[in-house]
C-alpha cells in the first residue's frame, strides 16, 4: 500500500492509501480529526482528491464531532460499559490499568489530539472485546428464539452504520453497538436477522420485524437514531 499525506487549507491533514484489497473509494476521520482516504489502484491520486473535495462537508461535520466528542472528556470522565467501568484521569504519561471490571486510563494532556486518540483507542478495544463475547450469543439466542438461520458473524468498527447483513446472509456487527442500551442492541440484531429473510426496507420488512419487537420496530429504530458511533 502506498500512502501520501496532504495538507488542506479547509480539512487539516490528509492521508491517501492505495490498497489492492479496495473496491471503492473509503473516507473516515481519526480522533485527532485526520482524514484516511482508502482507494482502489484503478482510482487516480486526482480522482480520490476530487472526492475527498466533493465530501468536504460530510468531513467536516464528522470533524466537529470528533471536537465535540473530546470537549466532554475531561480528569474524572467515567464511561459504564456492559462489563467494565472505566474512568479517565491525568498522569504522568499516557497509561492503561486494569484490575478485574475497573479500568483507569491516564492521559498527559486532555487538550492534546495524541492524548485524544489514546482515549478513543483504549475505549474501543474495550467495547471491541465485549462485543467479541457478548454480541454473537445474544445473536444466536434471539435467532433460535424467532426461527432465524444466518451463516456467519463478524465484529468490527464503523462509524457509518450499526450492522449489515450480507446475500450470504453473513451479519457483521458493529463493535460501537455497546454503547447503546440492551433493548436498542436487541432491536439491531433482530433487524439485521430479518435480513436474513428480506434484503429490504419494504413493507414485509418492517411488517416482520413489528412481529418480533411487539409493534414497536419504528419506535425503536427513531431511538436509535438519537445515538452516535461518534460518542464515547
Amino acid at each position: 500500500m502506498a500512502s501520501q499525506v496532504v495538507q488542506l487549507k479547509h480539512l487539516g491533514k490528509v492521508t491517501f492509501s492505495q490498497n489492492q484489497r479496495s473496491k471503492n473509494i473509503k473516507l473516515s476521520v481519526k480522533p485527532d480529526k485526520t482524514v484516511l482516504v482508502s482507494f482502489p489502484f484503478f482510482v487516480s491520486a486526482k480522482e480520490a482528491m476530487a472526492f475527498v473535495v466533493k465530501n468536504e462537508g460530510w468531513i467536516l461535520t464528522q470533524q466537529e464531532k470528533m471536537q465535540a466528542r473530546n470537549t466532554h472528556i475531561k480528569h474524572g470522565t467515567e464511561i459504564e460499559t456492559k462489563l467494565h467501568t472505566i474512568q479517565i484521569v491525568q498522569g504522568e504519561k499516557n497509561h492503561i490499568k486494569r484490575s478485574d471490571t475497573n479500568i483507569t486510563i491516564s492521559v498527559t494532556d486532555f487538550n492534546s489530539d495524541e492524548s485524544m486518540a489514546f482515549i478513543d483507542d483504549k475505549v474501543t478495544a474495550v467495547y471491541r472485546a465485549e462485543a467479541k463475547r457478548l454480541l454473537p450469543v445474544r445473536l444466536s439466542q434471539l435467532a433460535n428464539q424467532f426461527g432465524f438461520k444466518y451463516n456467519k458473524v463478524s465484529i468490527r468498527n464503523n462509524r457509518r452504520n450499526w450492522g449489515s447483513c450480507s446475500s450470504k446472509n453473513n451479519i457483521s456487527l458493529n463493535l460501537q453497538m455497546m454503547k447503546l442500551p440492551v433493548k436498542l442492541i436487541d432491536y439491531i440484531l433482530l433487524h439485521e436477522l430479518v435480513h436474513t429473510e428480506i434484503k429490504n426496507h419494504g413493507p414485509k420488512f418492517w411488517e416482520r420485524l413489528n412481529q418480533i419487537t411487539n409493534g414497536k420496530a419504528r419506535e425503536l429504530s427513531r431511538e436509535v437514531k438519537k445515538y452516535s458511533t461518534y460518542t464515547l
